[in-house]
């Protein structure tokens, strides 16, 4: 019985080390968005990782294991529908980028901030410099910028020294 629960630990430990790390922002358009990441930043797309098909409604507050879900409520329409999950991008082999639609205007007194761990920074910002994406410049040294998206959002794109 130990070694099969050992088994298992070490089955489990090699699964969610091996899931990559996704970091969410919420989009008012989807559209938009994908043109901001894909044809101006150049992300590249990414598989949606393997721990989001399992449990990942039940974890965003589904009111019901999805298993128990019919058939015909997963439709192309429906909220349970992958259509619905946004678009996914690799910002390096363990880092992705989930761009969520259904997000409204924020106050603008609150702005939310998120920061990125990439290790071609200097790359994508070359890239924004040859779109003539606007963007600031904070420091060079770790470099660090910020850009806007579509919507809005200051998106801070940081080296980050370890």
């Amino acid at each position: 019985m130990v070694m099969l629960l050992g088994a298992y630990a070490v089955a489990m430990w090699m699964f969610l080390t091996s899931a990559p790390k996704v970091h969410t922002i919420m989009v008012s358009n989807l559209d938009q968005a994908r043109y901001f990441y894909e044809g101006e930043l150049k992300l590249p797309i990414a598989d949606v990782p393997l721990h989001y098909y399992y449990g990942y409604e039940y974890g965003m507050g589904a009111p019901a294991d999805p298993i128990y879900i019919p058939a015909t409520a997963r439709t192309a329409k429906s909220k349970y529908s992958a259509d619905m999950e946004g678009a996914w991008y690799q910002l390096k082999k363990n880092v992705q980028l989930h761009i969520v639609p259904g997000a409204n205007a924020t106050d603008s007194d609150r702005g939310r901030h998120i920061c990125f761990n990439r290790d071609c920074v200097e790359q994508l910002l070359l890239q924004i410099q040859i779109k003539g994406v606007k963007h600031k410049v904070r420091s060079e040294k770790p470099l660090n910028f910020l850009v806007k998206d579509p919507d809005g959002q200051v998106i801070e794109i940081a080296e980050v020294l370890s």
